[in-house]
């Protein structure tokens, strides 16, 4: 019997996977390095750290990026975005003073919104792909890859910054997203006819992927559950250097600290496949819940052990339900939908725990970030024991459902 791992042996995922990883470097390099150069230009970390709320802009048009991927050829459609996202880097070639900031936050939003592109056309085209069944080892393989450059990219580039300036690193980003955009045209995979949803008004059809993903079962208690388990890791996010001052470390060490969360990330990337094969996308995701609210409690101890275990398990937890709920989704999502839904999960995934970091950062000033890790532990505990309660559905059930979306479409 050939092994569900078997079907990412092909060249055309092969290739894939290195245009994708070039994309993902391209989208992290700069990242951390937009809020860095701001503050060093205008003096102001407010002003610096306004990069990060500007991040989660584009995900007000998520619907609309979503809808164009469910009419378009997705490989097309990531080949011009990765054009337009080397070309809106060149223009910050010429910023060199404070009067030039605008220019920076309005290039941080097409970089973002090069993510939510990629969130919307990758789903599909990995269904398009390969037989559900190695979905999970997919997209396991492509959360190594993620964290490989969550653990370098902001150590690398706050060194490459330091050294020579925001040059070599917005020109590595040009080069990166050329080369993915080079990947991407010269790939030949044969992708699913798009349909249009006769009768369906433009709101309608743009908001599918939320319908969708809230509403199919067990899908929408997984969107729900996560939404909540992530929205709370954002109070983790706001108390960060207040955690670091309590262990009596020094705020630099965030970064090596977090090393411990990325590397048991990549780990779990690695193993998602196979605890899905062998348990089930369902349990595999409830477990990674209960695990990061567990994980979560050494985070109010003054234990740099304990702290130290607590991102390796909150790393490997969050990866783990992050993957069986990305495969979950694919599965039961019809291939006229999968644009549509994959952008809308990438909101999910994203942005309230940027919008609750912001309220974190602000409830941080009257309540002990003690108090506040606590309370994220046992929401999270809360959301892993209501998926608990959801039960895994059958191909027959898949089946009903597709019919259904057919009908509602």
């Amino acid at each position: 019997m050939t092994s569900p791992a078997a079907a990412l042996r092909t060249t055309t995922f092969r290739v894939l996977t290195a245009g994708w990883a070039l994309t993902n470097f391209a989208d992290s390099v700069l990242s951390l390095i937009f809020a860095v150069w701001v503050t060093d230009l205008t003096g102001s970390a407010a002003l610096g750290g306004a990069t990060f709320a500007v991040f989660g802009a584009p995900a007000f048009v998520a619907p609309f990026l979503g809808r164009l991927a469910d009419r378009v050829s997705r490989r097309r459609m990531l080949v011009w975005t990765y054009v337009a996202g080397a070309a809106v880097l060149v223009p910050l070639f010429w910023v060199s003073q404070a009067s030039h900031v605008w220019l920076v936050y309005v290039v941080a939003v097409v970089y973002a919104t090069v993510a939510y592109v990629t969130a919307a056309c990758q789903s599909g085209l990995l269904k398009d792909l390969l037989p559900d069944e190695s979905l999970g080892f997919a997209n396991g393989r492509l959360a190594a890859i993620d964290q490989v450059f969550r653990i370098s990219m902001p150590l690398l580039g706050a060194a490459v910054y330091v050294w020579t300036g925001p040059g070599p690193l917005v020109a590595a980003a040009i080069v990166a997203f050329l080369g993915a955009a080079a990947v991407f045209a010269g790939v030949r995979l044969t992708e699913s006819v798009a349909t249009d949803d006769e009768g369906a008004g433009f709101w309608h059809e743009a908001l599918d992927g939320f319908r969708h993903l809230f509403s199919t079962p067990p899908l929408g208690g997984m969107t729900w559950t996560i939404l909540g388990a992530l929205a709370a890791v954002g109070l983790v996010n706001a108390v960060a250097f207040a955690i670091l001052d309590h262990l009596g470390l020094d705020a630099a060490l965030l970064g090596p600290l977090t090393t411990f969360q990325g590397v048991a990330g990549l780990v779990a990337g690695l193993l998602a496949g196979r605890l899905m094969l062998r348990w089930g996308r369902l349990p595999v995701f409830t477990a990674g819940l209960l695990g990061l609210g567990v994980g979560l409690v050494p985070l109010a101890s003054s234990s740099v052990v304990a702290a130290v275990v607590a991102m390796g398990v909150v790393g490997f937890s969050v990866t783990s339900s992050v993957v069986a709920f990305v495969t979950e989704r694919q599965v039961m999502t019809p291939a006229r939908l999968q644009g549509r839904v994959g952008a809308a999960s990438h909101v999910v995934l994203n942005l309230p725990g940027v919008l609750v970091t912001l309220a974190g950062a602000a409830a941080l000033a009257v309540v002990d970030h003690r108090v506040l890790v606590l309370v994220n532990a046992a929401v999270c505990l809360v959301c892993g024991l209501l998926a608990l309660r959801l039960r895994a559905v059958t191909a027959g059930d898949r089946g009903a459902a597709t019919a259904r979306d057919a009908v509602d479409g």
